[in-house]
């Protein structure tokens, strides 16, 4: 009897188009297709490619309508891939049902996701790798002179289980402690139902971190082997004057410093043992401090905007590698620099109602000048990160020549105003 063909790659929730182009390239090397396949809960309004035909419909909370929904296809998965944080939670679901495939664990992935798990399983494995933290449940008065007796100001209070920055803020005091924690309560089952997130919110404070902010994607064998991504250097919005952490400006690439480079990545490699990662690529936050390397967080994912990044400056195919690790097959890695990207998430000056923006074009004569995507309309309110808010334009810069790259970037927001009601 003829073997069936493993010809179905399964994405969770949703496929992004680098990956589906990069799978319609890979089929094309192999000579036979493979078809994409996206898993969905049922009960939630989910948007899915025309191109992609097998839709698999589910009760993530129900084992059996998992069952049900995987089995006419388990002899053909290839790979189940999961782009996004907040899938996380439904690709642990998946795991215990997909024995054949190349997987993390359960654990891993909850604590890729909780950043509370995640800081646990970091103090246990190294406590010099990570900054000093707690668990937070409340804005009790209680809870407020235990977090000022362990930790020392300046802190940061942020979501368990948030991306971009939502709802992180900076705490320099007592009166600012008591403030953020009642509206960080307040404010957070809301943000969580907004960006779909089906964890119990969760609070964490952590000492803040001084010093200067990496990133690095890596691709994690079923062994445990390593392979690294080009660094990327991040400028977060209070480099340029915002009270917010949002990711202002990525640029890669970065860490020219050999010594520093190498330290670095020692210390990612020890936040992927700690959370004990494997079968996927991972999205390491760095940051370097007085005190050597600390980890900011380890996600179990691609990191936003790689797919681009690294396709221009190193000619690397993110997507593909990322499917290629969980089959697994070899992956491509070129090195070679092919000049230096930047991408740029701007947000108003001051919250309120988006009236216009004013000077894109010239932002297109920019001799760096990429793609432009405008995320807001006229008359969509603009909120801060730290108030749940997200960016107004993303802006991606390439350029053969570093210095023009940095001279337009430092001209970028002086062209562009986003006036607000």
């Amino acid at each position: 009897m003829k073997a069936l063909v493993k010809d179905v790659v399964l994405f969770v929730n949703t496929a992004s188009a680098e990956s589906l182009s990069s799978l319609q390239k890979y089929a094309k090397q192999l000579g036979y297709p493979i078809f994409p396949a996206i898993i969905f809960d049922q009960d939630f309004k989910t948007v899915i490619d025309p191109a992609i035909k097998i839709k698999l419909p589910c009760r993530y909370n129900r084992p059996a309508s998992i069952i049900k929904t995987l089995k006419p296809y388990q002899a053909r998965f290839l790979a189940v891939v999961c782009g996004k944080e907040k899938s996380m939670v439904d690709f642990a679901c998946l795991v215990p049902h997909l024995p054949a495939l190349k997987t993390p664990s359960e654990e891993a992935l909850f604590c890729s996701t909780n950043k509370i798990a995640m800081r646990q399983k970091l103090e246990s494995y190294d406590a010099n790798i990570t900054p000093k933290f707690m668990d937070v449940r409340d804005a009790k008065k209680a809870t407020i002179q235990e977090i000022i007796t362990k930790l020392n100001f300046p802190i940061v209070v942020k979501p368990a289980n948030l991306s971009m920055s939502l709802l992180v803020s900076f705490v320099s005091n007592e009166t600012e402690l008591n403030t953020v924690l009642r509206q960080t309560f307040k404010n957070i089952a809301g943000i969580y139902q907004e960006n779909y997130r089906r964890e119990a919110p969760s609070v964490l404070v952590e000492q803040f971190m001084a010093g200067e902010m990496y990133s690095i994607d890596v691709y994690i064998d079923m062994c445990g082997r390593i392979k690294y991504c080009p660094f990327v250097e991040v400028k977060t919005g209070r480099s340029v004057g915002f009270d917010d952490f949002f990711g202002y400006c990525l640029i890669t690439p970065a860490l020219s410093n050999k010594a520093l480079a190498t330290a670095a990545r020692a210390v990612a490699a020890q936040g992927i043992k700690a959370l004990g990662l494997f079968n996927t690529t991972a999205h390491i936050e760095l940051m370097s401090t007085a005190n050597g390397f600390k980890i900011i967080e380890v996600g179990a994912r691609v990191g936003g905007y790689r797919h681009k990044m690294y396709q221009l400056s190193f000619g690397v195919d993110h997507a593909l590698n990322d499917i290629l690790v969980r089959i697994p097959r070899p992956l491509s890695l070129p090195d070679k620099i092919k000049g230096y990207t930047a991408v740029l998430d701007l947000y108003a000056k001051q919250e309120g109602i988006l009236k216009s923006i004013v000077g894109l074009n010239k932002i297109k004569k920019l001799k760096s000048f990429v793609s432009i995507k405008i995320k807001k309309s006229t008359g969509d309110y603009c909120a801060f990160a730290k108030h749940g808010g997200k960016s107004v334009i993303n802006i991606f810069l390439f350029n053969k020549n570093k210095s023009t790259l940095l001279a337009d970037v430092a001209s970028l927001e002086s062209l562009v105003a986003i006036k607000i009601i």
